[in-house]
């Protein structure tokens, strides 16, 4: 083995050539003959032997000094062979480096051409200033900035619109401006690719000093019809504005009338969407339709729901998965006393969407939850639109502070303590009505779940007050009548019965299972069981989908002791809405009052699913539990 290694370091650090090697081996080789034929003959011949001695003494000495020399030979061959290999680590680590090198230029090279061709921006060029409007105006860059701040501002205001629309174009990208640069750079090379192979939307326009004296401001862009518009005051911050409006509503006129709809612009919203609807592209009009339908609601001139719901009803016919259409139907139902109209509906969303939860995003269902009680699933789509736009949610302008909605759902859902965070910690515009109205009945029927009546009553005169206002009272002209058993339990037969006149005095509606059930337990607060029978019956059969009017009765029955009758209503009211906890509970008592526990546990367990914080669930369950052990 060690032979063969000198053999390769040898062969290795051996730089004579082929010839020079041979004839040493051949030397060597008759070196060897000679010393033999000596030794042989030294054994005979005295003189010989000494000479063999010394011979082989100095071959002993050459071969001691090979020996050294052969070590100091292996060793420079073995650091030889080490910065061989270095240098060859250090070249193939260079060629890597290169070759990531290359690579990156080449991925960053794709990435320039995939970012210009999916590059839908929208960018305002450097503004023109003729000459006799210098001095006088802003240079052109700052004119440029003006215009990114009318657009960036309407652009806010309608980001919500289209993300819900999936929307994806230069005005729900960036908006920015583009100054001319000298030289050659990066952003030059991929400002050329965008031009190339991109969709930006360039807006471009001059300032001019016409003969007249007026400051003229013209804007053009690729779709956009150049116009000009004058002032003459000079006033150019009043010309942006407009040159602003006037782009973004060529552009995109389904946001542009949702800007109008969203910013209590309703007339302009309207005629807006009657001048530009015959024009519009197919996949533009369901969303002009919805927004002008909105404005028209919330006008609140006679027959305006008629109007708006056949609107809405139109979106979904030109695009069957218009989410937003669906919803805005069953809110208008529900305005118009239609409930049952919107339980079909959402079922109808349903089958459409694919089922639930489907194709449609849960906030789109919160009218039929609200219909069907289903608190929890009303709750979950709330908190999360809430939540994904900024703490305000997409219903906010309409309906009020939504967090304060929601506090009003978790009282309704029995959870107390939740409920009075949300409204301690929530800032009330007094200047809107929806939030006053929000405020008022949030603590109301907190108010009612703890037993505090008096109190309850006294919001529900701040709320009677803000219901004075359209934009309350359209909206959900049945939640006055919440207001009539408290009255009544509070000896206020008198608001009592206005509050269960209110709706058609303030819409011209009256058909709203919440008024009918209410009017029954006024009358049954009165003593008068026929009549509340009679109301009990009514609200059913305006809308037998809808579990509120079965639980309403059904407590009523459980009230004036019969039990069986009770069971029944509390047995339907269940199956129109499933997660509402109430009618659970309440067919639990009854069966806890008719001695069947085991049965009784089953319910109250099926009830915490959804009322999870109701303490008089858990201590009604804690009862049934002991007593069935």
């Amino acid at each position: 083995m060690a032979e063969k290694e000198s053999g390769v370091i040898q062969g290795i650090l051996d730089n004579g050539e082929p010839e020079e090697r041979n004839a040493q081996a051949i030397n060597s080789r008759a070196d060897d003959v000679a010393a033999t034929i000596m030794m042989d003959a030294a054994r005979f011949d005295p003189a010989l032997s000494h000479e063999a001695k010394e011979y082989l003494r100095d071959q002993r000495a050459l071969v001691r000094l090979q020996v050294h020399h052969f070590e100091e030979e292996r060793v420079l061959g073995i650091e030889a062979l080490k910065r061989k290999r270095y240098f060859d680590h250090m070249r193939m680590s260079f060629q890597v480096f290169m070759a990531l090198v290359a690579t990156a230029i080449g991925l960053a090279a794709i990435l320039m051409v995939w970012d210009a061709v999916h590059s839908r921006s929208v960018v305002i060029d450097e503004f023109e200033v003729s000459a006799n409007a210098v001095g006088q105006v802003p240079n052109g860059r700052i004119i440029s900035s003006g215009l990114l701040d009318v657009l960036t501002r309407i652009q806010v205001a309608t980001r919500t619109s289209a993300e819900r629309r999936s929307l994806s174009n230069a005005w729900t990208n960036d908006i920015a401006i583009e100054v001319p640069e000298t030289g050659i750079s990066i952003g030059q090379i991929e400002n050329v690719l965008k031009t190339r192979f991109g969709h930006d939307q360039h807006i471009s326009g001059d300032v001019v000093i016409t003969e007249e004296g007026n400051l003229a401001l013209t804007v053009r862009g690729p779709g956009i019809l150049a116009k000009t518009f004058l002032d003459n005051r000079r006033n150019i911050d009043k010309l942006l504005t407009q040159a602003g409006e006037y782009i973004y509503g060529q552009s995109q006129p389904g946001l542009w009338a949702n800007y109008l709809a969203s910013n209590d612009r309703d007339d302009d919203a309207i005629q807006f969407a009657q001048h530009a609807y015959p024009t519009l592209s197919a996949s533009e009009k369901p969303y002009v339709l919805n927004d002008w339908a909105i404005a028209i609601v919330d006008k609140g001139d006679p027959g305006a729901s008629e109007k708006g719901l056949m609107l809405y009803r139109e979106t979904l016919r030109l695009k069957p998965d218009f989410w937003t259409g669906y919803n805005n139907v069953m809110t208008t139902l529900t305005a118009m006393g239609d409930e049952e109209g919107t339980v079909r509906t959402g079922e109808q969303l349903m089958r459409v969407a694919g089922g639930r939860p489907g194709r449609a995003p849960e906030i789109e269902y919160q009218n039929y939850d609200q219909q069907v009680w289903d608190l929890t699933a009303w709750i979950a789509s709330n908190i999360a639109d809430m939540e994904s736009h900024g703490g305000i949610g997409t219903n906010a302008s309409a309906t009020g502070v939504v967090n304060l909605n929601i506090a009003q759902y978790e009282a309704w859902r029995h959870d107390v303590d939740t409920a009075a965070v949300r409204i301690k910690t929530t800032v009330v515009n007094s200047r809107s009505a929806p939030d006053i109205s929000s405020s008022a009945m949030s603590k109301a029927v907190l108010a009612e779940e703890i037993g505090d009546l008096k109190a309850a009553a006294a919001e529900w005169d701040n709320y009677a007050a803000a219901y004075k206002n359209p934009t309350v009272s359209i909206l959900n002209p049945m939640y006055m009548c919440y207001a009539a058993p408290t009255y009544e339990k509070t000896g206020q037969s008198a608001k009592a019965d206005a509050a269960l006149d209110a709706p058609i005095k303030a819409t011209g509606y009256s058909t709203f299972v919440d008024c009918y059930r209410f009017k029954g337990d006024v009358l049954e607060l009165r003593g008068d069981w026929t009549g509340a029978q009679a109301w009990y019956a009514k609200a059913i059969k305006l809308a037998p989908s809808i579990p509120s009017g079965y639980y309403s009765y059904g407590m009523a029955l459980f009230k004036h002791n019969d039990l069986t009758g009770a069971l029944e209503q509390f047995r339907l009211a269940n199956q129109k809405g499933p997660h509402w906890a109430d009618p659970l509970k309440a067919w639990g008592d009854v069966l806890a009052k008719q001695g069947h526990r085991a049965e009784a546990l089953d319910r109250y367990n099926e009830a915490l699913k959804y009322a999870p914080n109701w303490t008089q669930l858990k201590q009604a369950r804690a009862l049934a539990e002991k007593a069935d052990s």
